[in-house]
């Protein structure tokens, strides 16, 4: 995984997981690596790791059974969407917007870049 500097690192995981979550590579009820199998596969500290499960409990997308594991939530799904949605309408639909504008870039022409992006990307993921 690659690390950006603005954000926080363990806030940068927590959107690996939510990408996770919303491209049901983990699914409502399922248990998710622990924290020392995390930091392992990501090269990060464990505490970084514990951080990030830390915020997805508070945020009810994931949960701990004492004992047992970390397990992602029955509506996990429909937080992390709505989360996400807000988070890209509020920080970075205003930056495409005025992007579009300085380039003199129209909707439909967006429009079409999307749907190949998602073909290209996404055509053979059952979303």
């Amino acid at each position: 995984m690659d690390f950006r500097e603005p954000q926080p690192i363990y806030l940068q995981i927590a959107d690996h997981v939510c990408e996770k979550i919303l491209l049901r590579e983990w699914k409502p009820e399922s248990r998710i690596p622990s924290v020392r199998e995390l930091a392992v596969q990501l090269e990060v500290n464990p505490n970084t790791v514990m951080r990030t499960y830390e915020h997805l409990q508070q945020q009810e997308i994931i949960y701990n059974q004492r004992g047992i594991g970390y397990y992602v939530s029955a509506n996990a799904q429909k937080t992390v969407l709505k989360y996400r949605k807000n988070e890209f309408t509020e920080k970075d639909l205003p930056v495409l917007f005025r992007n579009m504008y300085l380039l003199e870039m129209e909707a439909d022409e967006l429009q079409r870049l999307y749907e190949k992006y998602v073909k290209l990307h996404f055509s053979s993921n059952n979303k």
